[in-house]
C-alpha cells in the first residue's frame, strides 16, 4: 500500500447558534447511513468546535471530541483518494493509491470501501458518533486507507440495503455479506467484521441485494449471456428464479421491500415473493442503471434504445412503480451520464444533465418540477473509467463535480442554491460520502 499524504486542519468554531442546532441534530439525529437514502441530519449539520473534554485515542491519528457529527465526502482522483469536510469542502486528507479505484460506503456512517487489484479494501473515513446514555458523543480524527482488504477477484456491484452490506466478485462469483454497523466501532481497519459469504455458479458481472428476511436475491449469468435472477433463503435454499432479463445489469430497492433489476427489454422486479416483468414497449430498451429511494415506490433508470452505439447518450429515463408494477419512459430533453441518476430526500428523480443543469422530477406524475444550474455543458466520454460531471446526494444536500475545473459544488436539495465551490488540487472522478 502506498503511504499517504495527510493534510491535517482544525475544526473551525460557527456562531451559536449553528452549534446549538447542530448539538440537537447530534442528541436526536439518525447519523447512520440508511440503505441509500442517508439520514439529512448527517449532511447539513455544521462542523462545530472541538469540545476538548474527551480526546481519544481511537488508532487513526488523535480522534478529537466535536459537538456534533462531521459529515465527510470522498473523491476518486487518478493516483489517489481526497477526503473533504462535506460542509466546507476543505482537504482533510489526500491518500495516494495507485491505478482507477471505485468508492462506496459501508454505511456505517464512517467507513468505505474501494475497490483495488486485490479486493475490497477498507477506508477509515475518521469520523464517528457513539451512543452515551441520553445524548451521544462525536469524534473526528484522520482518514486511513486501511490494510484491511477483502479479497475478491475483479472486485465488483456494492449494494446497501436494510443495515446490510453485500460486495459482488465477478471474477469467482463471491458474494460476502456484512451487518453495516459492526464497522462502526472499526477503527485503521482493527476488528474489522468477516463476511457471511456465497457463491454463485455463473459470475460474470453479477449484483446481489439482502432483503429484510434474510433472502438473497442475485443475477447469475456469463459473458456471454446472463438472464436469469435467482432468491436464495438463508440458508442458501433457492426459492425462486426467473430467466425473464436478457442483459440483467444493475439493481435497486424501493420502498415495500421491492428489488428491480435491469434487463435489455425492460425491467424484473421481485417483490413479496414473486418476479414480475414490465415489457418494455419496444424490441431493445436497456434500464442497466437504477437508482431507488426507500420514500418511494418508483425507481428511476435509464433507458437505451440503440443496440450498436458504441456509446449512446440517452435523452430519455424511466420510472418503474413496484408497486403497480408498471414504467413511464419520460424524454428530458438532455443528455447525461451513468453518474447522473440520484434521489431526494422525498424521493425525488434527480438527473445530472449534459446541459449543465440538475433537473428535478417527481417520480409519481413523471414532471419536471426543477432544473438548476450547476456546472458548465459537458459531454459524457467514450470510455467509463474517465471523470465526468457526477452526482452524489447524501441527506438534502446533491454533491457536484465538474472534473474539467477541478471543483465540487454542493447544491441545497430544496431550492437549488449552490451553498459552496471549491476548487480541489485533483479532478474529482468518484463520489461519496459519510455521515459522522
Amino acid at each position: 500500500m502506498n503511504r499517504s499524504t495527510r493534510t491535517r486542519r482544525y475544526i473551525a468554531a460557527v456562531p451559536a447558534a449553528l452549534t446549538a442546532a447542530a448539538l440537537l441534530l447530534a442528541s436526536c439525529g439518525d447519523d447512520s447511513d440508511s440503505g441509500d437514502s442517508t439520514a439529512a441530519a448527517g449532511s447539513s449539520a455544521a462542523s462545530s468546535a472541538s469540545s476538548g473534554e474527551h480526546d481519544h485515542d481511537h488508532g487513526s491519528g488523535e480522534a478529537e471530541a466535536v459537538d456534533a457529527p462531521q459529515p465527510r465526502i470522498l473523491t476518486t482522483y487518478d493516483g489517489g483518494i481526497l477526503t473533504l469536510d462535506a460542509n466546507t469542502l476543505e482537504v482533510i486528507s489526500d491518500e495516494k493509491i495507485e491505478g482507477f479505484n471505485r468508492l462506496n460506503p459501508v454505511g456505517d456512517g464512517r467507513h468505505a470501501v474501494v475497490s483495488t487489484s486485490a479486493g475490497f479494501q477498507l477506508f477509515d473515513a475518521g469520523v464517528w458518533t457513539e451512543p452515551h446514555g441520553d445524548h451521544t458523543h462525536s469524534y473526528a480524527g484522520d482518514p486511513e486507507l486501511t490494510d484491511k482488504v477483502y479479497e475478491a477477484d475483479k472486485p465488483g456491484h456494492v449494494v446497501r440495503h436494510d443495515g446490510k452490506l453485500i460486495l459482488f466478485s465477478d471474477g469467482d462469483g463471491k458474494i460476502q455479506t456484512f451487518n453495516a454497523e459492526d464497522f462502526r466501532d472499526v477503527t485503521g481497519g482493527e476488528g474489522a467484521p468477516e463476511p457471511t459469504v456465497r457463491t454463485t455458479d455463473d459470475p460474470h458481472h453479477g449484483v446481489a441485494i439482502e432483503l429484510a428476511d434474510g433472502t438473497l436475491v442475485r443475477t447469475e449469468g456469463t459473458e456471454e449471456e446472463r438472464d436469469t435472477v435467482l432468491v436464495e433463503d438463508s440458508d442458501g435454499k433457492e426459492i425462486a428464479s426467473s430467466s425473464e432479463c436478457p442483459g440483467v445489469h444493475g439493481e435497486a430497492a424501493a420502498q415495500g421491500e421491492a428489488a428491480a433489476f435491469g434487463c435489455e427489454d425492460g425491467l424484473l422486479v421481485y417483490k413479496d415473493g414473486e418476479f414480475t416483468k414490465i415489457q418494455a414497449t419496444v424490441d431493445y430498451a436497456r434500464t442497466g442503471n437504477q437508482a431507488g429511494s426507500e420514500e418511494s415506490t418508483i425507481v428511476l433508470g435509464d433507458y437505451k434504445t440503440d443496440k450498436d452505439a458504441e456509446l449512446e447518450r440517452p435523452t430519455k429515463i424511466t420510472l418503474t412503480d413496484t408497486a403497480a408494477k408498471t414504467t413511464k419512459v419520460v424524454d428530458i430533453d438532455t443528455s447525461y451520464s451513468f453518474r447522473s441518476l440520484g434521489r431526494g430526500p422525498a424521493g425525488e428523480a434527480l438527473i445530472l444533465g449534459t446541459d449543465g443543469k440538475l433537473h428535478v422530477f417527481d417520480p409519481s406524475s413523471g414532471e419536471e418540477t426543477a432544473a438548476w444550474d450547476v456546472v458548465g455543458e459537458w459531454e459524457e466520454p467514450i470510455e467509463w473509467q474517465e471523470a465526468r460531471p457526477t452526482l452524489f446526494v447524501q441527506g438534502d444536500r446533491a454533491y457536484v463535480s465538474e472534473p474539467s475545473s477541478k471543483k465540487l459544488h454542493i447544491v441545497d436539495l430544496s431550492n437549488g442554491k449552490i451553498l459552496k465551490s471549491a476548487e480541489l488540487p485533483e479532478a474529482p472522478n468518484e463520489l461519496t460520502g459519510v455521515t459522522g
